[in-house]
Formats: structure tokens, sequence, C-alpha cells
């Protein structure tokens, strides 16, 4: 899991927003290259085949936690990203329960090795309105082929958009997002 760029290169002033200047290397996604898919507002998950994983930040100075697997080191932020194993992570009842639901209603016993979003009503607020816990498949996301890929295109696409904002997935494994909340304040809800 390596950290997903951001499409719009980040406002020095204001690391929250971000300017209408392409991120240096995102420029695929400008010239029509990718497919855009929903970002779904939740936390991390993976599955190896074997185990389940937590997506983790840990901060410059902090600890990391038992048995935690570092992936990337971002020198601008300090923090770096990693995998914690699910049942020591904050979202471990959530996780259970949501797992628990797929066996339940939808018979799934066993799932494919990949990433996964956790949503549900402990979960960020519950943005998504799940209806529960839940897992998504990042690799199942809706795809969005309304989706602009200009500034002011996306601005406005943004508006009036249910989900947390776009990945875009290139075929070549690259993948670039853009967030609602990364414009101005006038965008977010």
């Amino acid at each position: 899991m390596q950290k997903i760029a951001t499409l719009f290169v980040r406002d020095p002033d204001d690391r929250r927003r971000v300017l209408p200047e392409v991120t240096p290397g995102c420029e695929w996604v400008t010239a029509g290259e990718g497919t855009p898919t929903r970002k779904y507002d939740g936390t991390c998950t993976m599955f190896d085949g074997e185990r389940w994983w937590a997506r983790r930040e840990v901060r410059t100075g902090r600890s990391t936690p038992p048995n935690y697997v570092p992936v990337q080191h971002d020198e601008v932020t300090g923090k770096t990203v990693g995998w914690e194993p699910i049942e020591q992570s904050a979202f471990a009842k959530y996780h259970a329960e949501a797992v628990r639901w797929a066996h339940e209603e939808t018979g799934t016993s066993s799932w494919p090795a990949g990433t996964y979003e956790l949503v549900g009503p402990k979960v960020n607020g519950d943005p998504e309105r799940a209806g529960g816990h839940r897992l998504r498949a990042h690799s199942a996301a809706e795809v969005l082929d309304d989706a602009p890929r200009d500034f002011d295109g996306l601005v406005a696409y943004l508006v009036d958009f249910e989900g947390e904002g776009i990945v875009w997935h290139h075929p070549d494994g690259r993948m670039v997002k853009l967030k609602r909340r990364d414009f101005a304040p006038a965008v977010t809800r």
C-alpha cells in the first residue's frame, strides 16, 4: 500500500486545500488515461489471503504498535503508513461485525486477497450510510464514467457528489485520488 498521490498540488499555505495545478506525475489523469472510481469514506483494511490488516499511520516520535508493518514514510508530513493486525486496531470490533454480516447475509465465507474499505456507523461518522458495518472491495468500486478531469469540472462535479471523492486507476497500477474536501469550503459539507 503506497500513499496515493493527490491529482492537484496542495496549497503550501493551507495543506488541506489544492491549487489548480496538476501534481507532477499525475498528468495521465488529465490526459484521459485511467478509470475513475468512487473513493469510499471509511478506513482501509487488507486481506493478504491469510490474515486481515488495518491501515495505520504513525507520526514521527510515536512508537509503532506490535507487529506493525511499515510501508512508506512521508518526509513532508513525517508520517509512516503501514499495516497492523486488524485484531489490535481500534476498528477490530467493527471489522468483525462486517465479516459476520457478510457471512450471515450473503454467505461470504472466503475473501479474495485485496484491499477493502471498512464503512459503517462507528467509522468516520458513517458518511457512507451503509446500514451497518460493511466491507467494500476497492477492486469493485463504482466506476464514475462521467467524472471530468479538469480542475473547474471537478469542483462542479464534487459539489453534489455523495462519496468521499474519486480514485483514478491506470492500467499499469498507478493511482491518483481527489477528495471533495480538497477544495474550498464551498465544496465540502
